[in-house]
């Protein structure tokens, strides 16, 4: 379980032990586990309350040996900057990070964050990714509605390294976090393995979903 909490209003922040992702798009409780999760909010123009979150992200959760996803999108690369910056200053030691994407990893490479490629068995202690939406009732997560569809590869990673991580961490403006979730949701489906998301599908849309 994890719970974390700002002391000050100007942060967006949320933090929770990982239930599984249904396809890339959002984010699924698993039978019998549950999440702590923490939400503040913040009255900042959008760049200047990424920025903090960002930075409180790092500074909450990351500690020296870990093995960290980095994830993409415009919070998660200050984040990155940030990690880079406390990594030369010596206030961080020995982190690994695992790139979700190309973008990710150039970022880290600028920043000097030392890399590790995502492999099956490799224990991933955290992670931090930018998020489309946030449903406040239930904080499930809509992710990778702005990648192109040459990228499939690239979410289907992303949704692997989160899904490693033992905590994960969405960063994102006032304006992501609603109510009821809307528009589209990204669902990407490997040939080999399609009949077990349609079936997840179906089980979430209570047959609603239609299959083309």
């Amino acid at each position: 379980m994890a719970s974390l909490a700002s002391s000050s209003s100007s942060i967006n922040f949320l933090v929770h032990v990982p239930a599984a992702f249904n396809g890339i798009g959002t984010k699924r409780r698993s039978r019998g586990k549950t999440s702590s999760i923490s939400v503040t909010h913040s009255s900042l123009a959008d760049a200047s309350a990424l920025l903090q979150a960002a930075h409180y992200t790092v500074d909450t959760c990351i500690k020296s040996g870990m093995v960290i996803g980095l994830g993409s999108g415009h919070a998660s690369g200050m984040a990155i900057q940030y990690l880079g910056r406390q990594l030369r200053a010596g206030v961080l030691e020995d982190i690994v990070g695992v790139p979700t994407s190309v973008a990710s990893a150039s970022e880290a490479a600028k920043a000097g964050v030392p890399m590790d490629k995502y492999q099956d068995c490799l224990q991933i202690d955290f992670a931090f990714d930018d998020a489309d939406i946030i449903e406040e009732g239930t904080l499930s997560a809509i992710i990778g509605r702005q990648r192109p569809k040459d990228e499939e590869s690239i979410l289907l990673q992303q949704k692997s390294i989160l899904n490693a991580a033992k905590k994960l961490a969405f960063m994102i403006t006032q304006s992501q976090y609603k109510g009821d979730l809307d528009g589209s949701i990204p669902v990407l489906i490997q040939s080999l393995n399609w009949m077990q998301t349609a079936e997840e599908i179906d089980d979430l849309f209570l047959g609603d979903a239609e299959r083309k």
